[in-house]
């Protein structure tokens, strides 16, 4: 009987694809049955998950300047500990495990890309400070919001749009999950592939042996390019993002390219022929040189990424504007329940069932009355005026985009928190001076502020992959969005409790604390606090890009993620794609076609799985001092005709991979 149900764990064949009108999607475990999700065992583990990657995501985070992304690490580790206790059908009590401790990385990354900057320029101006109880409350907070203004979202994205979105990172953590239940043989292709694919990932980033981008510059012609034209062509060899390109798919993986192209060989060679001996330098004084005399990487960061951030912002402006019936409809959804009235409670099938609308807007209105208290007397000194138009700002920016955040995990698993923050940043420091709060009490406002909505977006980006993972495999998502909240308060204590160990230790402006984030937004915040102005005019051109793209039916978001994150990430998604079109395309039958697509899931899910695993392997070590110093070799243009090469091998053995037995 025992084996026989682990044969049963099976994803459905319509699990990745769109249903067939009347079709229904059948999850690996019955609706119609109970099971042991929420126990003793799983919120522990749960607990002891969120504590440990907290920790470890904070640490590295800010120490090497490397962030990870906690959701398939806890996965294999869940079914590591389930097996080894011989634990029975703990196929959902691995989902909670893996949802609670998931916050980690979603609180983590909202606080160390934001509030560290405080310390940062505490050492410029003394008078500046954050508590304990700041950062703690800020990530907390932020967490909570993120939770509660998602899940009036969750059927939307996890049920209604049901194989239109590729959703490449629950694919994969899914993938470890099922493979862990079923044991035995049928486990064997993932894991194999997750070796494969976590020693060729962890080889470069721990010795080195090839370099991690292979780019034109490797012949003459190239360097002349870049140096000269200001073209450049570059791409990640690594095997995760391999894996994440095959899952994506090669329609989005062709527009997300396309934005990218469109910035780095057009947008930013353009600008270096149009200002090549300019210093365009009204919002960001410390840009010092000609953009002529600028890289195309320098010209990307400077002026090519606020264009991918104002795209990023209209796209999701507009995505609200489209999805108006949506949120409407849960808005008039929660107001019936408030009234007495609605029939949600009545839904038997318990995969379907949410926490209840009256609660969401209850919670939510009180979460927004204690943030506002936090803001009025723990950040603005008692200051109503200023913490009222800091409330508005951060509700509204933050309902914005939580949809932007979990859209963009759908379509890429790639959340970009960082761009939007910036964006809120700005925004909010604009807002703020306007209403007469400048100088320093301005920047820990502006930081606090843009800390909340930062884990909030990464709250909601996170959870979402959690909720798609359980809407696949048949977990009560009312359970999930129930725990999460302790993971949350969890992550956040731990986030608080590292980060002022980190600045008593070793002082976030001595050096040695990388934190790359948060130093960009020290160096934003302080001339916008100071009077100087933001980049509106890039923006402004991302957004008129991301309306024409709408005009034209072309999804501007994927295209607008393209022009936010470097090319060396895009492309790869393009290569990945173009396996899975080729994969799923070169037998005349359909039902081999299938099969081989399927199985290339599994090995793409390997690649990313054993990717992120060694990952933090890699990490964990050069945290603790071992490291090798391979920067000559990767000066050396042979470097890259290596990775050239061992690409090309690894490409190859997916191919190989993915054959069916005897077809």
């Amino acid at each position: 009987m025992k084996e026989e149900n682990k044969d049963m764990m099976e994803l459905p064949e319509n699990a990745f694809r769109e249903l067939k009108p009347g079709e229904e999607y059948e999850p690996v475990l019955s609706p119609r049955r109970q099971y042991a999700e929420v126990n003793r065992w799983s919120v522990t583990w749960g607990i002891l998950m969120a504590m440990l990657f907290s920790a470890a995501a904070a640490y590295l985070g800010l120490k090497v300047g490397q962030v990870f992304e906690a959701a398939i690490p806890i996965a294999i580790i869940a079914v590591g500990v389930s097996t080894a206790a011989k634990r029975k059908d703990a196929l959902a009590e691995n989902v909670i495990i893996q949802s609670i401790g998931a916050c980690s990385g979603a609180v983590v990354a909202g606080a160390i890309f934001t509030l560290p900057a405080i310390y940062i320029l505490q050492a410029k101006y003394p008078e500046l400070s954050a508590s304990f109880l700041k950062i703690f409350m800020a990530s907390l907070l932020g967490g909570i919001i993120g939770i509660l203004f998602l899940i009036p979202f969750r059927k939307y994205f996890v049920s209604d749009m049901h194989g239109r979105y590729p959703f490449p990172e629950a694919t994969a953590t899914t993938q470890v999950l099922v493979s862990g239940a079923k044991g035995g043989n049928q486990a064997k292709p993932l894991l194999l592939a997750g070796l494969v694919g976590g020693l060729y990932d962890f080889v470069v980033a721990t010795f080195g042996w090839w370099n991690e981008n292979f780019t034109t510059r490797v012949v003459d012609l190239g360097a002349q390019l870049a140096d000269r034209a200001k073209l450049v062509f570059k791409v990640n060899t690594g095997a995760a993002v391999l894996g994440l390109g095959y899952i994506v798919g090669l329609k989005y993986a062709f527009i997300i390219c396309l934005g990218s192209l469109a910035v780095w060989w057009l947008i930013v060679p353009g600008m270096a022929l149009l200002f090549p001996h300019d210093v365009l330098n009204a919002w960001d004084p410390s840009i010092t040189t000609p953009v002529g005399e600028m890289s195309p990487e320098a010209i990307f960061r400077a002026y090519g990424k606020s264009i991918g951030i104002g795209g990023i912002a209209m796209a999701g402006i507009i995505g609200i504007i489209k999805s108006w019936g949506i949120i409407k409809s849960a808005v008039g959804l929660a107001a019936k329940e408030m009234r007495g009235g609605g029939d949600a409670a009545k839904e038997q099938l318990r995969t379907r069932k949410d926490i209840s609308f009256k609660i969401i807007a209850i919670g939510s209105l009180v979460t927004i009355l204690v943030t506002f208290l936090f803001f009025w007397f723990g950040v603005m000194e008692g200051n109503l005026l200023f913490a009222l138009v800091a409330i508005v700002l951060v509700a509204v920016i933050a309902f914005l985009f939580t949809t932007v955040a979990a859209n963009a995990i759908a379509i890429v698993g790639s959340n970009p928190v960082s761009g939007m923050t910036l964006m809120t940043l700005i925004l909010a420091s604009v807002v703020m001076v306007a209403v007469g709060l400048k100088g320093t009490g301005g920047m820990v406002a502006a930081l606090i502020m843009g800390g909340v909505v930062c884990t909030a977006l990464s709250m909601a980006g996170s959870f979402i992959t959690d909720l798609k993972i359980g809407y696949w495999l048949g977990t009560t998502p009312k359970k999930q969005e129930t725990w999460k909240f302790l993971g949350t308060l969890v992550s956040a204590a731990t986030v608080g409790g590292v980060m002022m160990l980190l600045n008593e230790t070793y002082g976030f402006s001595s050096g040695q604390l990388a934190a790359p984030q948060a130093n960009a937004m020290a160096a934003v915040i302080d001339p916008l606090m100071n009077g100087i102005g933001a980049p509106w005019i890039l923006y402004g051109i991302g957004a008129v890009i991301a309306i024409v793209l709408t005009f034209c039916k072309v999804p501007a978001l994927a295209f607008a993620l393209g022009m936010f994150i470097p090319i060396e990430l895009n492309i790869p998604l393009l290569v990945g794609g173009g396996l899975n079109w080729y994969v799923t395309t070169r037998s005349k039958d359909a039902q081999v076609n299938k099969e081989r697509g399927e199985k290339g899931n599994l090995i793409a899910s390997g690649f990313i799985a054993g990717g992120a695993l060694m990952g933090v392997v890699s990490a964990l070590l050069r945290f603790a001092g071992v490291s090798f110093d391979f920067e000559a070799w990767w000066a050396n243009p042979l470097s890259e005709v290596c990775s050239l090469v061992a690409y090309i091998l690894l490409m190859i053995y997916f191919v190989k991979a993915t054959k069916v037995s005897g077809k």
